[in-house]
């Protein structure tokens, strides 16, 4: 007997978990800011069941910026902080330190880390979402079959095929609330 799909929530790190550093990376605990209203959407889904898992490219280790070491303590405070403010933390956290020219198939807008997780964690891909702030979040939710949700992006009005658009995590809250029926 097949075991029940689990469902999923994928989130990006920078610029929807916390505050981006523009042309820079998030390298010291010190550094990580939670974005307004993140901590509220995160426990929406946690508490309606989903699993969190956090989907992010990371190429400034690739580039020598920081180390897999100073990743680990970002995303052990970030960890901690969400622990403090929802009860709840991440479930799993894929990250992928190649860099954007290598093309490889775990760096976003490839959908290798995603493809990991689903096959990790039973996953129901069409249950399941991929929350990020670039159009490479959402293609590569698209690629492995999850709804997409762009969050915040601004650079154009184009439709990027996301199943949702948002201005910013406030509305997203607002809109799967409602969803919820909480």
């Amino acid at each position: 007997m097949e075991s029940i799909k689990r469902k999923v929530i994928f989130f990006d790190r920078d610029g929807i978990v916390n505050h981006r550093i523009i042309n820079d990376y998030i390298k010291t605990p010190e550094e990580f800011v939670l974005k307004d209203y993140f901590a509220d959407l995160f426990k929406l889904f946690k508490e309606a069941g989903y699993l969190a898992i956090i989907i992010t490219n990371q190429q400034g280790i690739g580039k020598g910026i920081m180390s897999i070491k100073e990743l680990n303590m970002v995303h052990t405070h970030m960890q901690n902080l969400l622990i403090e403010t929802t009860g709840f933390k991440f479930d799993d956290i894929y990250f992928c330190v190649d860099l954007k020219e290598s093309n490889s198939f775990r760096r976003k807008p490839n959908p290798g880390m995603i493809f990991e997780a689903i096959e990790k964690w039973n996953i129901s891909a069409s249950e399941s979402w991929m929350f990020g702030d670039q159009p490479t979040d959402t293609a590569a939710g698209r690629a492995s079959g999850v709804k997409t949700a762009l969050i915040g992006y601004i650079e154009s009005e184009e439709n990027f095929e996301a199943d949702l658009i948002f201005k910013d995590l406030q509305s997203a809250f607002i809109y799967f609330e409602k969803e919820f029926n909480l």
